[in-house]
């Protein structure tokens, strides 16, 4: 499938991963993704704030990856997901919730580079189960336009039509599934 990927598509996945280690995480998930996107400037056309969704990412982050409609979900069975975060915060520190960051380099794991065994700083970095959806979303979206190539477009609108935090924060900012398709495409 990745052949199908025009340059930038592809600069954009394997832009993903370097947003993954970038921000701690150990898989790249959509989020990575979406990061990608708006450090290779994709979603400038739409007039997106880079820092604003950068920053809504985060707090997303910080909630452990809850979207509002999980944190409605659980109000409705009266559960505040904005109490339970501010508890463990208390007992745990800031941004508890969100991952670890990769560890630092040891004696160990120089030795490891020395004698000739992978450096973690280059290892593969798997995708999650939502990240390989919209990449293979992105090609059904490719196939239903009846375009060759999959492009950023493509790999937007993919992360557009799959529900979760992603889709929420750009919809947050202006950016839907029509919007993107009529401003991009045209």
């Amino acid at each position: 499938m990745f052949e199908r990927f025009t340059r930038d598509a592809r600069d954009a996945v394997s832009g993903a991963v370097t947003e993954a280690r970038r921000t701690g995480a150990s898989t790249v998930a959509e989020e990575h993704l979406l990061l990608s996107l708006l450090a290779l400037g994709a979603l400038d056309p739409l007039g997106v704030d880079r820092e604003s969704v950068t920053a809504a990412l985060a707090e997303a982050r910080r909630r452990g990856g809850m979207s509002r409609a999980d944190e409605e979900a659980l109000a409705g069975l009266g559960i505040d997901l904005g109490e339970i975060v501010s508890r463990i915060e208390e007992s745990h520190g800031s941004g508890a919730l969100t991952p670890a960051a990769p560890r630092r380099r040891t004696l160990g794991s120089s030795l490891r580079s020395v004698l000739g065994r992978p450096d973690p700083e280059q290892r593969h970095f798997p995708f999650t189960q939502g990240a390989k959806k919209a990449l293979e979303q992105s090609l059904r979206i490719a196939l239903g336009r009846k375009d060759r190539h999959i492009g950023t477009l493509h790999l937007l609108l993919a992360l557009l039509s799959r529900p979760g935090t992603v889709a929420e924060v750009l919809a947050d900012h202006g950016v839907t599934y029509a919007t993107a398709e009529r401003s991009l495409a045209a």
